[in-house]
C-alpha cells in the first residue's frame, strides 16, 4: 500500500503491532497456564477480568500523561512495568495472590501503543488520508489477533503455557521500544486545550459510543472463555487459539472490505448497523454447533467488528476536545476492554453453573445492549458534525 511507503510509517506501525501482540496473547496464555495448574473457570474468569479492568483503569491515565508530556518516556516506562507483571504470572501460576498482583501490574501499565499510533496518523499520512490509515490500522490490528493466538498455540506445543506468558512479556517490551524510538513518536507533543478531570468525557456522544463498544467487548471477552471450554469438550485442532484466530481472520476480511469503498451512511448510523450485525453473529456462537460449523461461526464474529472500530476511530478523532485526543483513544480502548473484562467474568460464572451455550448467549445480550447505546449516540445533535467530515477524510 502507498501509505506504507511513507517515511516512518513502517517503523511506527511495525513496532506498535509487535508491542500489541500481547493483547491477543496474555489472556489466552494465562488462561491455559491457570487451567494447567488446576484453576477452575471461576478463578480463570476473575484473573482475566482483573487483567482487563486494570488495563481499563490505567489506559486513560497513561493517555493523559502522553497528552501532557509526550510519548517516548511514558511508553518505555509502562512497557517495563507491564512486562514485569506478566513475568509474575508465569512464575507463580499456583499462587492466586501472585497471579492477581501480576495481572494488575501487567494490565494497568499496558503501554498505550494503540492511542499513540492513532494520534500519530495525521502527522504520518496527512489529514486527507486519515480514513484510509484508520482502515489499514484496523486491518493490521487483526493480524495481531490472528498471530497472537497462533503464537500461543505454537509456544504451548513447543514448550508450555508458561513459556507463552513469558514470550508475551518479551514482545511487549521489544515492540514498545521499537515504536518509541521512531522519530514521530519521539517528537510528538499534545495540543493545548481546556483541561479538567472529565477530559474527553465532556462529549456526550463519545460517552455513548464508548458504552456501545463496551457491549461489543463483552461478547469478545465471553468468546475468550467460551472458546477454551468448547475446545476442551470438542477437541478442536489447535484448541481455543484456532477459534480465536478464525474470529480475527473474519475481522481482517471485514477491515479490507470496508476500506475498499466509501460508505454513504453517517458514521454513527454505520456504528448501529455493525453493532447489530455483531450481536447476531455472537448469538450464533451460543448454538454450540459442531466443530466445522463453529469454525465458520467464529469466522463470522469478526466480520462486523473491524468496520465498527474504523467508524469509532473516525468519530473519536472528530469529537475529542482539543488536547485530549490520546486520552480519548485510550478511553475507547478502556471501555472496550472493560466490556471484555465483564464478558469474561460473566462467561466464567455462567459456565460454572450451566454450560458454554448459555455463557455465550449472556454475553451476546450485552452486545445487544451496546448497540442500543450506539443508537443513542446516533441521535445526539453533536454526533452530526463528523457525518460531513468523515467522507472528506477518506
Amino acid at each position: 500500500m502507498a501509505l506504507l511507503r511513507r517515511p516512518s510509517v513502517p517503523h511506527a506501525l511495525g513496532g506498535s503491532l509487535i508491542g500489541r501482540l500481547p493483547t491477543a496473547m496474555t489472556a489466552l496464555a494465562m488462561t491455559l497456564t491457570l487451567r494447567a495448574h488446576d484453576a477452575d473457570f471461576r478463578f480463570v474468569g476473575l484473573a482475566t477480568a482483573v487483567l482487563a479492568v486494570a488495563g481499563a483503569v490505567g489506559g486513560p491515565v497513561l493517555g493523559r500523561m502522553v497528552d501532557r508530556w509526550g510519548q517516548r518516556d511514558v511508553l518505555v516506562t509502562s512497557a517495563v512495568l507491564s512486562s514485569c507483571g506478566t513475568v509474575l504470572i508465569a512464575l507463580g501460576p499456583s499462587n492466586r495472590a501472585v497471579v492477581l498482583a501480576g495481572a494488575v501490574l501487567a494490565g494497568a501499565a499496558t503501554p498505550p501503543l494503540e492511542p499513540c499510533l492513532r494520534t500519530l496518523w495525521p502527522r504520518l499520512v496527512g489529514q486527507e488520508n486519515l480514513q484510509r490509515a484508520f482502515s489499514m490500522d484496523a486491518a493490521a490490528q487483526e493480524l495481531v489477533f490472528i498471530g497472537g493466538p497462533l503464537i500461543v498455540s505454537a509456544a504451548v506445543a513447543l514448550g508450555s503455557p508458561q513459556a507463552a506468558v513469558l514470550l508475551s512479556a518479551a514482545l511487549c517490551l521489544v515492540g514498545t521500544l521499537i515504536m518509541a524510538s521512531s522519530r514521530p513518536s519521539r517528537e510528538w507533543r499534545g495540543q493545548p486545550g481546556t483541561r479538567d478531570w472529565l477530559g474527553p468525557l465532556r462529549s456526550r456522544a463519545l460517552v455513548m459510543l464508548f458504552l456501545g463498544l463496551a457491549g461489543a467487548g463483552a461478547a469478545i471477552g465471553g468468546l475468550n472463555i467460551v472458546a477454551v471450554a468448547y475446545a476442551e469438550r470438542e477437541h478442536v485442532a489447535g484448541g481455543a487459539g484456532t477459534l480465536l484466530a478464525l474470529s480475527a481472520v473474519g475481522a481482517l476480511i471485514g477491515a479490507v472490505a470496508y476500506g475498499r469503498r466509501e460508505w454513504p451512511m453517517a458514521p454513527t448510523a454505520q456504528a448501529v448497523l455493525y453493532g447489530g450485525g455483531l450481536t447476531v453473529t455472537y448469538l450464533l456462537v451460543a448454538t454450540m454447533a459442531p466443530a466445522g460449523v463453529m469454525a465458520l461461526v467464529c469466522l463470522s464474529t469478526g466480520l462486523f467488528l473491524s468496520p465498527l472500530l474504523v467508524v469509532s476511530f473516525t468519530l473519536v478523532d472528530a469529537l475529542a476536545p482539543e488536547g485530549t485526543v490520546t486520552e480519548a483513544f485510550a478511553w475507547l480502548i478502556t471501555l472496550l476492554t472493560t466490556g471484555t473484562a465483564l464478558g469474561s467474568a460473566l462467561a466464567g460464572l455462567v459456565l460454572e453453573v450451566y454450560s458454554p451455550g448459555p455463557a455465550a448467549a449472556a454475553t451476546a445480550v450485552c452486545c445487544l445492549l451496546g448497540t442500543g447505546f450506539l443508537a443513542l449516540c446516533h441521535r445526539l445533535p453533536e454526533s452530526r458534525k463528523p457525518a460531513e467530515a468523515a467522507p472528506a477524510a477518506g
